[in-house]
């Protein structure tokens, strides 16, 4: 499938003797069947993929329980400056009120999630003093927040991939 037979012959000008062109066979595999095929069955599996999803009918039974609660807070967001500055979403904090007004934030919220961005530069000393603020103030899960494309553990770079 995809061979074919290429005729080799003499250029422009007279022919000196009458011969007969002969056929070699084409090295060459023609790829365009194959990418029509493949993009019928793309188009297929695309159609078919979400009526498979489709379960089985069922009438679900009736409570009075509520809805599990959802993201419905803004999240917080704590920020280390490279000059060591705390800052609470917008609003800058003085190291030594750290605590206290995180515990007011924490008593005023349901989710125990904090963001903590840090800068680069920065000791691993002051990131880990802060995350023992953030466990005195009542957050326990915490989660750092990073740029992607950054050196990777064996030294390559990884280049973001997309946007």
């Amino acid at each position: 499938m995809g061979a074919g037979v290429m005729q080799s012959g003499g250029g422009g000008g007279k022919r000196r003797r009458r011969s007969r062109r002969r056929s070699q066979p084409m090295a060459e595999i023609n790829v365009t069947p194959f990418v029509d095929v493949m993009l019928v069955l793309l188009i297929i599996f695309m159609v078919a993929a979400p009526l498979l999803t489709v379960g089985v009918p069922v009438e679900l039974p009736k409570t009075a329980a509520n809805p599990l609660p959802g993201e419905q807070e803004e999240p917080l967001t704590l920020t280390i400056a490279p000059d060591l500055s705390i800052t609470i979403q917008t609003t800058p904090v003085a190291a030594d009120e750290l605590i206290p007004k995180l515990r007011a934030i924490a008593a005023e919220r349901s989710s125990e999630r904090v963001y903590l961005r840090a800068d680069g530069s920065i000791p691993y000393e002051a990131v880990v003093q802060v995350m023992g603020a953030l466990n005195a103030g009542g957050f326990t899960d915490i989660g750092l927040v990073t740029d992607i494309g950054g050196p990777e553990l064996g030294g390559s770079t990884s280049e973001p991939s997309g946007n």
